[in-house]
């Protein structure tokens, strides 16, 4: 299989949006082929994460009408769906495709409008990335789900529930801080000095989570530009390649032993990390999938950066902020940067290759430049996980 590289990102600016998804789509897609200076000619596929659009505005086939938006003419598009992270299996995809010669030049991104459903019912179309059979009629959605992993870790590793709650604020705090400086965030100049008081007495959502502990509904597009990494310097003198990915399948809650420990996330780690030739201890900056405070500490876990109980204080200790250990979703992450479902594993993508160019907003930028970056998405309770590695540099070259 050949290599892959990105050699051009686009993002809209996540938050509440008046144009269709199809729209938010092209304006990101646009900016992905402009950035990596290739015509629209040149584009042979278009791969495409898109979770609800039939609920959000009776929307089906998002993939093709965008490919006529685009004027691409009558190339292959295929939509994913995988949840939160339908972006990410699409951009695995494409970068199979590309990878093994039957494409040269694709397009690979997501988009989502799920802001414009309101809360209530986009808590119910949200509910569907969960079991329907086992955990609809318990009315469980996905703040329950986080609070009972949150639970369950103070729990299994005996800290005091109070305790933890403090020490999942950081995550929040760190995140909203840095959602604070990138203008493509939702939460872009808000929420920036937050302290763990604000994190504690905001709004109960599903005890212990509070409002400040979850990411927002969000409206919002990215895209990437892939090509096969011996042609992408007529391209561009910064591309950014594909070193390996991964992708686990997960079941029921009811199914698993322990969901602080899903063997979804784990497998999918070891395989995108198997694939690359590398461990944990590689990465220098990592976008990882924080629909919650809890969601976060739990795969950091998982993917290895730290050992079974430990990243909670690892994260009040700032290991997972500028100059710590693994510099941790600098773009503001789901919880500061927002979270249009479709999207947030392009978008994480597009952050990884933006710290790569040295280009990410003052005070997100890690010093120095990363070498070798890390996604992680989420899709529903553990059922879709997909893991994304990327390098300033090629394999063995």
């Amino acid at each position: 299989m050949r290599d892959v590289a990105i050699i051009g990102i686009g993002h809209t600016k996540f938050g509440k949006a008046e144009k269709t998804q199809i729209e938010l789509f092209a304006e990101a897609a646009m900016q992905a082929m402009e950035d990596a200076g290739v015509d629209r000619k040149q584009i042979e596929a278009l791969f495409m994460g898109s979770v609800l659009p039939m609920f959000e505005e009776g929307q089906g086939m998002t993939s093709a009408y965008s490919v006529s938006e685009l004027g691409l003419g009558s190339i292959p598009s295929t939509r994913f769906e995988g949840a939160c992270a339908s972006s990410t299996i699409a951009l695995r995809d494409a970068y199979m495709w590309v990878g093994s010669g039957q494409y040269d030049v694709v397009l690979a991104g997501g988009t989502e409008r799920a802001l414009m459903m309101g809360t209530p019912f986009a808590t119910r179309t949200f509910a569907m990335g969960g079991h329907a059979a086992t955990e609809g009629p318990a009315g469980l959605t996905f703040p329950g789900v986080f609070a009972m992993a949150a639970v369950l870790y103070s729990r299994f590793y005996d800290i005091p529930l109070e305790k933890l709650r403090e020490k999942m604020a950081y995550v929040s705090i760190k995140n909203h801080k840095h959602g604070a400086l990138n203008p493509l965030a939702q939460w872009y100049q808000k929420y920036g000095n937050l302290k763990v008081e604000d994190v504690l007495n905001s709004r109960m959502i599903a005890d212990p989570l509070t409002l400040m502990d979850c990411c927002p509904f969000s409206d919002g597009a990215a895209a990437v530009v892939l090509c096969a990494a011996d042609i992408a310097r007529r391209y561009t003198n910064e591309p950014v390649y594909i070193l390996g990915t991964g992708q686990g399948s997960g079941g029921a809650l009811a199914r698993l032993e322990d969901f602080t420990k899903p063997a979804s996330r784990i497998s999918s780690a070891r395989m995108a990390f198997k694939s690359a030739g590398l461990s944990p201890k590689d990465i220098d900056v990592l976008e990882l999938h924080d629909c919650f405070t809890s969601a976060e500490i739990i795969a950091l876990e998982c993917m290895g950066f730290f050992d079974w109980g430990e990243a909670a204080d690892a994260t009040e200790d700032g290991q997972t902020d500028l100059g710590g250990k693994i510099p941790t979703n600098m773009s503001g992450g789901l919880i500061g940067k927002g979270h249009p479902i479709g999207a947030t594993g392009a978008s994480q993508a597009c952050m990884i290759v933006e710290q790569m160019r040295g280009a990410a907003p003052k005070g997100n930028q890690v010093d120095p430049v990363p070498e070798i970056g890390m996604t992680d998405t989420l899709g529903g309770d553990f059922g879709t996980l997909g893991h994304i590695i990327l390098g300033r540099s090629r394999r063995g070259k």
